[in-house]
């Protein structure tokens, strides 16, 4: 299998790719960020994931370095180039090459990398794997529905959930509310059958795509979702828990610091939202959902 990268227009062999020492990403994380999965061909999600990406570089006042159209060739011609089927397509996109100073440049391209890694989307060995999470308090900026790749309190919050033994780590703000996984939305199903999951307003949180396409998925299947705070107490007790995001997709959580979620196993609402999603990824005459930040 062939590992090539692309690098401002080039496609190089990925053990080549490389970006300027002064580049801003590096020295900054001046930089947003997206991640899409590659279904047996497909790009699941690729119209909300670029949506995303024009958002957050304008929040951040990024230049986009292609059009939409020119990155969608790109994409295409990488998978095309590593011959992958099933994997994830990262993009990064930063304000380019500088002199080092907190000021923006005057002048200056931004800089486009991307990398295609393998993965498998297995849906009977997700529905059966057993993930548990851990909480953490959230340490991170105000701007957290921006993707950008200053992403150090989520890594602190990853390895803390590893050491544990965990599989991903849910963030708690200081009223005891979760916010979201450190690369993850977090989910509950209460007693009565109802998805809860935290607003994005007030920049809390980051709206996930996959989390936008559930919500349009899950109001044709007449599934409600509830959109409001919860807390840790009220995860510990809930019937079911899952996460959700581009790669991981639906991952069932069933147990939240050492305490079992519902039987313990993933939820039968859990496995119907990931059957859906996967119906509606997979399928090349579907119209892709739109995101938005709403």
């Amino acid at each position: 299998m062939p590992r090539i990268a692309y690098v401002n227009g080039r496609y190089v062999p990925h053990r080549e790719a490389a970006v300027h020492v002064e580049d801003r990403g590096f020295q900054f994380a001046d930089s947003v960020y997206e991640v899409i999965a590659l279904m047996g061909g497909k790009l699941a999600d690729e119209v909300g994931h670029l949506d995303r990406l024009e958002r957050s570089l304008k929040e951040l006042r990024i230049a986009m370095p292609r059009s939409r159209r020119a990155m969608q060739f790109a994409i295409r011609e990488m998978v095309r180039r590593n011959r992958i089927r099933d994997g994830m397509i990262y993009m990064q996109v930063t304000r380019g090459t500088a002199p080092r100073d907190f000021k923006f440049p005057s002048k200056g391209a931004s800089t486009l990398v991307m990398t295609l890694y393998p993965a498998s989307y297995d849906i009977p060995a997700r529905k059966a794997a057993v993930k548990k999470a851990v909480t953490v308090p959230d340490i991170r900026w105000k701007r957290r529905d921006i993707k950008t790749t200053a992403l150090i309190a989520q890594v602190l919050a990853k390895q803390a959930a590893a050491e544990k033994g965990a599989y991903e780590a849910w963030m708690v703000d200081d009223k005891g509310y979760v916010t979201e996984g450190s690369s993850s939305n977090a989910w509950i199903v209460d007693k009565k059958g109802n998805l809860i999951t935290r607003p994005t307003a007030n920049n809390t949180i980051l709206k996930g795509v996959t989390r936008s396409a559930l919500q349009a998925l899950c109001k044709k299947e007449k599934i409600k979702i509830v959109e409001r705070p919860f807390t840790v107490a009220e995860a510990y007790k809930a019937k079911e828990a899952f996460t959700s995001s581009a790669v991981a997709l639906i991952a069932p959580v069933v147990e939240i610091d050492g305490k079992k979620i519902g039987n313990g196993k993933a939820g039968d609402l859990t496995c119907k939202v990931l059957d859906l999603y996967m119906d509606y990824a997979t399928d090349e005459h579907r119209r892709q959902e739109r995101w938005n930040p709403k």
